[in-house]
């Protein structure tokens, strides 16, 4: 595996959180920092993919041919609008893969093993983003033993915490048999509010109990956010001067940040 790459996962069991907004806004933000940026997407609904403008038909090669298939582990990237970020896509086809890895061998350490190889073969990437499933399942294992870390978007909202408890208990099992040096890299709060008491009440209660692993940045409720999937680009090309814009390009800011 690359020493320079840092490979980050975006789980939460929970939909709806925001973590693929914030794999393809966070990969963006990074490549305008002058990251150069692969995002792999790992989840069967492939909304990483749409988002950053890939139709299902230019999806030659895909997450599901990286894990299953015996092809360069570089075929599957694709090259996006923004400068600087490329992306594994996926398809439906992906939904089928827990039931496939059953019988490899090494099926919680494949995608691990194939990034090692495209690593090899592409040294220049800075950083992998992996958005995950909405689910703890073996894509979701998969991405925890290749990755170095974690990134948990967590939503603004009330039983917020609640959820965190099983992918914790699944990270330290991961440590456990896997992979000992993953660690959180941070937790996120999305579709924040300020104006909400419940927003800042879930704010409080996380800082209160996860402390510094909570990032400093929020994400807002953003209109200009919501509206630039539908126009298959991220915000930060959409609306570069939206609250959104600016908030994931602190995000950014702040994990490079962590570099250190």
């Amino acid at each position: 595996m690359s020493e320079t790459c840092r490979i980050i996962a975006l789980a939460n069991q929970k939909g709806g959180v925001g973590k693929t907004t914030t794999a393809i806004n966070l990969g963006a933000a990074l490549a305008k920092a002058g990251k150069r940026v692969l995002l792999v997407d790992m989840d069967p609904q492939g909304n990483a993919s749409t988002g950053l403008g890939l139709a299902a038909s230019d999806r030659r090669s895909t997450s599901y041919d990286l894990l299953l298939e015996d092809e360069p582990a570089t075929a599957g990237i694709h090259g996006t609008q923004v400068v600087g970020l490329d992306i594994i896509p996926a398809t439906t086809d992906l939904s089928s893969a827990d039931v496939d890895l059953i019988s490899s061998k090494g099926r919680s350490r494949s995608l691990r093993n194939r990034l090692a190889e495209l690593l090899r073969d592409r040294p220049d990437y800075d950083y992998v983003l992996i958005d995950c499933p909405p689910a703890l399942n073996l894509l979701t294992i998969n991405a925890m033993v290749a990755a170095g870390s974690i990134i948990v978007p967590l939503q603004s909202e009330f039983f917020a915490l609640e959820g965190l408890s099983q992918l914790m208990l699944t990270l330290r099992e991961v440590r456990a048999s896997a992979n000992e040096n993953l660690r959180i890299e941070g937790v996120v709060l999305t579709m924040y509010d300020r104006r909400n008491n419940l927003s800042q009440q879930v704010e409080a209660d996380a800082r209160g109990t996860l402390g510094d692993l909570v990032f400093r940045t929020v994400i807002p409720r953003n209109v200009r956010l919501s509206e630039a999937p539908s126009h298959a680009m991220p915000v930060l090309d959409y609306d570069p001067a939206c609250a959104g814009s600016m908030a994931y390009l602190e995000l950014a800011a702040e994990v490079i940040q962590r570099e250190g």
